[in-house]
């Protein structure tokens, strides 16, 4: 599904090999723009299941309740992620949160916070034996000085972030998965 476009977010450094994340591209978009097949939430690559798309409500409706994982048991709310690629042969949950600004605002305040929500969608995941990883994909705003502490604390608190895009091999997903 299309989304507004963002005059402001940049693209123009997308990596070849990379998922090209900007505000007019689905997760889905992606994988399928990249050779694979989606089948429902259901993510193949030459016929083999190889994992899972679930965005925002999604993650629970058709991956997490279908496993009997009620997240009240786990997390006193919700949480929805903006996307949320599910590896099964890496047993790896990827949490994706979008940022594209162009002024200064309240996401400057939201960031360091990414400790937390890993640790919120680790309890969910824990159960099922999955890991976590929670990244975000930034636009160029993001490159300015004044973003150097919060780049170095998410970091350092073991979350990820990259510019425009995510390397296909961050996810797991590789030319021969």
């Amino acid at each position: 599904m299309s989304r507004t476009a963002n005059k402001y977010g940049g693209g123009a450094q997308t990596n070849a090999n990379g998922l090209q994340f900007e505000q007019t591209t689905s997760l889905d978009d992606a994988l399928i723009n990249a050779g694979y097949v989606l089948e429902g939430r259901r993510v193949y690559r030459d016929g083999a299941e190889i994992g899972y798309s679930v965005p925002k409500q999604r993650l629970y409706s058709d991956f997490l309740e279908r496993r009997g994982v009620d997240f009240r048991q786990y997390n006193s709310k919700r949480w929805l992620p903006d996307e949320c690629f599910i590896n099964d042969a890496r047993k790896t949950a990827y949490i994706i949160e979008k940022k594209f600004q162009n002024t200064s605002g309240s996401v400057d305040e939201k960031l360091p916070g990414c400790h937390f929500k890993k640790w919120e969608y680790e309890k969910l995941f824990g159960p099922l034996g999955y890991r976590v990883a929670y990244l975000y994909v930034f636009n160029d705003w993001f490159h300015q000085e004044q973003y150097r502490d919060t780049l170095d604390y998410i970091r350092e608190m073991g979350c990820h972030y990259f510019f425009n895009a995510i390397p296909l091999d961050f996810l797991g997903l590789t030319d021969a998965d």
